[in-house]
């Protein structure tokens, strides 16, 4: 279950949120509940997207941040903290000064399983997560024990998104000066985000031109799939060998030439978030070359997903979310980080090397138990951009 337990003259601490109003939303939603709210904010987008009569401006030096919330939640008594993401600078910091002052910690990230789902758990996320790693757990559960949910569409808006993103940098840069010490986990500048953002509408336009009918195609052939995460993915710095996601595409593309049948192809699909960021076509074909698999290999951009999953081989991945999706279609996966779903009977757990000659199918009644169990114990119903069940808080 989600519930946070009762919320009545609980003294409450938010930290940063998603881009946009969610934050600014739940912290309304913590008042109602009767929740003695704070919330701290570390530039001029954090400021916007606050209720302005609880809001308290962090301006000092990372080296100094420890020591700051670590008096902040003694001198106030503070019972909770709701925050985004554990691996920021200032969120890890916040959390393991919080288990030392045992105050309860609610991680929100995005949904392992999509599009319909947020995600939130105590004390962490991802490879954080303290949900179990041991397949009898899951196998030994009762079905009926389970509360299947009403699933509600969450109908995320795109443009509510790219709004909120748009006027958070615009803010968080004019801002500077107030906040002279804050550094964020990737570079504060609108001007960059907006040519990102034109780059990115321009490309997918351009790939829905240029991969008319390449589904189609693909799907009648025999290949292994690979979902890139993006490159500046914490999963891939925090969770995994890898420091980028070029080392991770060499390590694949080598194998895969080395141990692959010569009758199979390596289909390769980049990020869409990073599609007005990034594209590694030239890098992949060059080590195509290099590896003498070019003709083998398929670079694709905005192909729909599901289906690609539903006709591999089997799909590589360092820890994404679409591991979770590949299960669901009955993929066989690979992961080469560490990813919550990592789990024997659900997972490949030879080496890569093996993979490409035998990979193992998912226990499908081993899968429906640990996502149900995802679903009930970190999963809420709604999007940061669009319906949310606040009932589950």
């Amino acid at each position: 279950m989600n519930r946070v337990g009762d919320l009545k003259n609980k003294r409450v601490l938010l930290l940063q949120g998603p881009m946009g109003d969610f934050f600014k939303r739940l912290d309304k939603h913590l008042r109602k509940k009767g929740a003695i709210t704070f919330r701290i904010g570390f530039n001029a987008g954090d400021w916007l997207f606050s209720n302005k009569d609880n809001y308290i401006p962090y301006k000092g030096k990372r080296e100094e941040w420890r020591e700051f919330i670590k008096e902040f939640l003694a001198k106030n008594n503070i019972d909770k903290i709701f925050l985004f993401g554990d691996c920021r600078f200032y969120q890890k910091i916040a959390i393991e000064e919080a288990k030392k002052a045992n105050v309860e910690t609610f991680v929100f990230e995005e949904g392992y399983v999509r599009p319909d789902f947020v995600t939130m758990e105590k004390w962490g996320v991802n490879n954080f997560s303290l949900i179990p790693r041991n397949p009898e757990f899951y196998l030994n559960l009762d079905e009926k024990s389970f509360r299947y949910k009403n699933i509600k569409p969450a109908n995320p808006s795109y443009f509510k998104m790219a709004w909120s993103a748009s006027r958070y940098y615009i803010f968080a840069y004019l801002g500077k000066p107030f906040y002279p010490y804050y550094k964020h986990h990737r570079e504060l500048n609108p001007f960059k985000e907006a040519f990102f953002g034109i780059r990115n509408a321009y490309r997918k336009y351009k790939y829905k031109i240029s991969e008319k009918g390449k589904l189609e195609k693909i799907i009648k052939t025999k290949y292994f799939f690979v979902p890139l995460q993006t490159y500046n993915d914490f999963q891939l710095r925090e969770h995994s060998k890898f420091h980028t996601i070029e080392e991770f595409i060499e390590l694949v593309i080598k194998s895969f030439a080395l141990h692959a049948s010569e009758d199979v192809r390596l289909v390769i699909k980049h990020h869409p978030m990073d599609r007005g960021r990034k594209d590694y076509k030239k890098l992949i074909l060059n080590l195509g070359d290099k590896y003498n698999v070019k003709n083998r290999l398929e670079v694709i951009y905005d192909l729909h997903l599901p289906t690609l999953l539903a006709h591999t081989l089997g799909t590589i991945t360092i820890n994404s979310t679409v591991g979770l999706q590949a299960l669901f279609h009955k993929s066989p996966v690979k992961v080469l980080g560490k990813a919550i779903y990592d789990i024997e009977g659900l997972t490949d757990q030879k080496y890569l090397s093996e993979f490409w000659k035998n990979p193992s199918k998912p226990d499908m009644i081993l899968f429906e138990k640990f996502r149900q169990f995802l679903i009930n114990n970190t999963q809420i119903n709604g999007s940061f951009y669009g319906y949310f069940d606040w009932n589950e808080i």
